[in-house]
């Protein structure tokens, strides 16, 4: 069995399916595939409990393929990021600085989401889309590719030939080896605890990173739950703590999460079950291969810092988009591969990059380093157009 369709995107993760309904909003006839079947509830078995803050840049996007008006009713704003160092002697704060998204714009920094509940609004949307098909349940196996198009082959023994494939599948991503593409690792040591947690103090859209040791613990505001505040956490710690952390019964747990929170908000109350995930940066050497172009974390993997991750494969995304919207006819040829690996390859390197030295600060155990960190801090918040121009960059925004 052999079919076609402009568009074969490979991984229906948030990054998948956006590409998915993207695309087929702007008319290409997409197909989506991904082995592992979404999960849609937050309290099934394998939900992603994890939360996607989706910054200003997003929005526009989302609009375009119809997400927006779905999202909405469900994101928290974020107008605030406060970053606190609580590197001293006592888990408390000592260098509390705070940016507010109201010094460069009239909207927030962004909007913050659980990743099941993106799944399934997407999902909806892209049922809505005629010229969408997603197929959960089903991988990709093998590529095929010649000047003016590629072959799929998909792991139910089917075919599609297409002008592109978008390889949105993942760090260990099966298309990017298929087309022979290497990547660069870089492993931490650390592993990132994510849960939600309701608490005593409103988060008033403040989203707040404690730097410690060992990693940031983040509190990223969430709508309220059952009428008490909310707030999605990823907890950074090396990897042995955060396994430790994770065996620990319910109460010994929270009384953790309570001394590495510094209190910010009040006694935090668990709220959700917590999920493991190893921490790595990663890179591909290319992001383009003859018919295939990769984006989102088979193009680059970054630690869970200023919610940078899914933001660059929205760039990614974007990228694609207006190449191909420019030159319909030229979907997927070498000339729009090409533009799209030189307008991201160098962005991608920097951030890659700047990720990975916050997080290596964040990680310091040294005394005398995390007092340098704290000074670093107050510098850089002292200097008004540097504070700026890292919350544009933040943003995205050249």
């Amino acid at each position: 069995m052999s079919e076609t369709c402009d568009i074969l995107i490979s991984g229906g993760g948030i990054a998948g399916l956006t590409a998915a309904a993207t695309f087929a909003a702007r008319g290409f006839s997409v197909i989506c595939v991904d082995p592992t079947a979404p999960v849609t509830a937050r309290e099934d078995a394998g939900a992603d409990l994890r939360t996607t803050a989706f910054l200003q840049p997003a929005k526009s996007l989302l609009d375009d393929a119809g997400l927006w008006s779905r999202l909405a009713p469900h994101a928290a704003p974020l107008q605030i990021m406060r970053i606190i160092d609580a590197g001293g002697e006592a888990p408390e704060p000592r260098v509390v600085r705070e940016f507010n998204a109201a010094e460069i714009s009239d909207l927030p920094f962004g909007w913050n989401l659980p990743n099941w509940l993106l799944r399934r609004e997407m999902l909806g949307r892209i049922g809505e889309l005629a010229n969408a098909d997603f197929r959960p349940g089903v991988g990709t196996s093998a590529l095929f590719t010649r000047t003016n198009e590629a072959r799929v082959t998909l792991s139910d023994g089917s075919r599609v030939s297409c002008k592109l494939v978008l390889a949105c599948d993942g760090r260990a991503s099966p298309m990017r080896e298929a087309a022979g593409i290497n990547v660069h690792t870089t492993r931490y040591g650390q592993k990132a605890l994510a849960f939600a947690v309701s608490h005593d103090l409103p988060h008033q859209n403040v989203s707040t990173e404690i730097h410690r040791t060992g990693g940031p613990f983040t509190l990223v505001p969430l709508p309220d739950r059952d009428g008490r505040p909310s707030s999605a956490i990823v907890w950074m710690e090396t990897s042995a703590n955060a396994d430790r952390f994770a065996a620990l019964d319910e109460t010994a747990f929270e009384t953790e999460m309570n001394t590495r929170s510094c209190g910010v908000l009040g006694q935090l109350k668990l709220a959700s079950r917590r999920t493991l995930w190893p921490i790595i940066s990663q890179r591909a050497e290319r992001l383009v291969g003859e018919r295939i172009a990769l984006m989102a974390e088979a193009a680059h993997v970054v630690p869970p810092i200023g919610a940078q991750g899914l933001n660059m494969s929205l760039t990614d995304l974007r990228t694609l988009v207006d190449l191909a919207e420019a030159r319909p006819e030229g979907l997927g040829d070498q000339a729009m591969l090409d533009a799209y690996d030189k307008a991201r390859h160098s962005d991608i390197k920097l951030r890659v990059s700047g990720i990975d030295l916050l997080n290596r600060a964040s990680m310091i155990e040294a005394r005398p380093l995390r007092d340098l960190r704290a000074g670093g801090l107050n510098a850089l918040y002292s200097l008004p157009q540097v504070r700026k121009m890292l919350m544009q960059m933040g943003l995205g925004v050249r």
